[in-house]
């Protein structure tokens, strides 16, 4: 009996832990900008790998190019050098399944003391009708990351859209944008899995194990 309740312990733990492994998310867009350009600098850059320039114009900048945040690689200065603030657009048409999503990105201040441009500058970001939302930073806020979370209840496909208001040549700086799908659920480890079907089997063996005690009552010859 004592076995049996051992062995029953054992294979409740077990149970415990068949579920802890979580899925990997599903990273649908991770752009740091680094490669852009052959990592150089450029104004009124418009080649991008995974973006349009819809309005306007944006400034590629960093690596010792106008590089208000060193140490950061390339990054976007979002109201570029024509003095028309860019509107920049993915290429990729994302198809979005229900479930939950995660946004996240790097936004800074101009970083330059204002002259002929403002103290503070906005930029308004949309994916489609499932998220929408404007940040206004002012031109010394430091580069730190925004986290947003979603959930997506209908299937949908939108591009990911950062609009920047005004046109003064100074704007906002963007880096590190991440698009991802949240896993939905956790899923079995196969390694623990195994463990949880060696143990029923050896459930099963212990059960059908007739015990000697009552063979010898039942059919013993005493000598």
């Amino acid at each position: 009996m004592a076995r049996k309740f051992s062995l029953m312990a054992a294979l409740a733990m077990l149970c415990g832990l068949s579920f802890t492994v979580q899925a990997a998310p599903i990273i649908l867009l991770d752009d740091t900008f680094d490669t852009e350009n052959g990592g150089a600098g450029q104004l009124n850059y418009t080649s991008f790998t995974n973006w349009n320039v819809t309005d306007g114009s944006v400034d590629l900048i960093g690596n010792d190019f106008y590089d208000f945040y060193p140490g950061n690689g390339l990054y976007l200065d979002l109201d570029g050098s024509t003095w028309s603030a860019g509107t920049l657009e993915s290429k990729n048409l994302f198809a979005l399944t229900p479930g939950d999503y995660e946004l996240r990105f790097d936004l800074g201040g101009a970083a330059r003391t204002p002259g002929w441009w403002g103290a503070s500058d906005t930029v308004s970001i949309s994916l489609g009708s499932l998220f929408n939302e404007s940040f206004t930073l002012n031109y010394t806020d430091p580069l730190s990351t925004v986290i947003r979370n979603f959930s997506v209840t209908t299937s949908a496909s939108e591009r990911l859209i950062f609009e920047h208001a005004g046109g003064d040549m100074a704007g906002l700086i963007l880096d590190n944008v991440r698009l991802s799908q949240v896993a939905p659920s956790p899923v079995p480890d196969p390694g623990t899995l195994f463990l949880l079907g060696s143990g029923l089997a050896g459930l099963a063996l212990t059960r059908k194990r007739p015990r000697r005690g009552r063979e010898l009552k039942g059919g013993g010859v005493a000598g």
